[in-house]
């Protein structure tokens, strides 16, 4: 399996405080059946993301676990003005791998209308967006018509391993398991931040979307399509959604 979000490096964010924890949580994936890993830690208004110090910790934990686990960084990236205007600058070390796929986290309190042009010029740009875990946000769970609207404009869904065994609730697992069989589904990711209350495991969760969308679906969200995003190359399976709506026109603008 291929983990497209998990906060793994020490020291930067809410994750592991020190590299020891940050070992702990290889063997955990290792354990698990997890073959890659991307680091991806926040860049919001609490945690200022430092690329040189990201790709330092990255190449410190791969050199000393050898090539037992591929890593790879990226970034939790929260959308607000500042982290914006970097993007602007330099969009490719926010992306998985340094490609063109990012990582997007939604605040809970307010996602304001215009936020439809703000993807779309990033899209625009050459980003191909990933909204992460929406099933744990409240905004989007309330008015899904907003996420399954972004879907279909090409953007993409992330949602939580532990959300689809429970370990968020009831509400996320019921709403995260109905978007994947609407659809609205490209990923599952751990987002783990440490070793004991949110470990670096998947395979429960796939063992749950085995079961009840079958094994094809299962790889699909926890192999194929995080292997083919980890790379930078498109998804070979894009579901097609329920209830397709004519978007609206639009005028053109500019992002980048």
């Amino acid at each position: 399996m291929v983990d497209l979000h998990c906060h793994i490096l020490p020291g930067l964010d809410d994750g592991p405080d020190k590299m020891e924890e940050s070992l702990e949580m290889v063997e955990t994936a290792i354990a698990d059946g997890i073959t890659h890993v991307v680091a991806t830690p926040h860049s919001s208004d609490k945690f200022w993301f430092d690329f040189p110090q990201v790709r330092r910790l990255r190449d410190e934990l791969q050199g000393r676990i050898g090539n037992r686990l591929k890593i790879a960084t990226g970034c939790d990236f929260h959308l607000n003005p500042e982290n914006l205007a970097l993007l602007r600058k330099q969009p490719r070390q926010y992306c998985i791998n340094q490609h063109d796929y990012l990582l997007l986290e939604f605040n809970e309190v307010s996602i304001p209308p215009a936020m439809d042009k703000t993807l779309h010029a990033m899209q625009l740009s050459g980003l191909r967006l990933i909204i992460t875990h929406p099933e744990r946000n409240a905004i989007l769970r309330t008015h899904p018509e907003r996420l399954k609207e972004w879907v279909r404009r090409g953007c993409f869904a992330q949602v939580t391993g532990a959300a689809l065994t429970g370990g968020f609730g009831p509400t996320a697992q019921q709403i995260g398991l109905q978007w994947i069989g609407e659809g609205i589904v490209h990923f599952v990711a751990s987002d783990a931040h440490n070793n004991r209350s949110r470990p670096l495991k998947l395979q429960p969760a796939y063992e749950v979307v085995a079961d009840q969308f079958g094994e094809e679906k299962a790889r699909s969200l926890f192999v194929e399509n995080p292997r083919v995003a980890f790379e930078g190359r498109d998804l070979p399976h894009i579901p097609e959604l329920e209830e397709p709506v004519v978007p609206p026109r639009r005028k053109r603008f500019f992002f980048f």
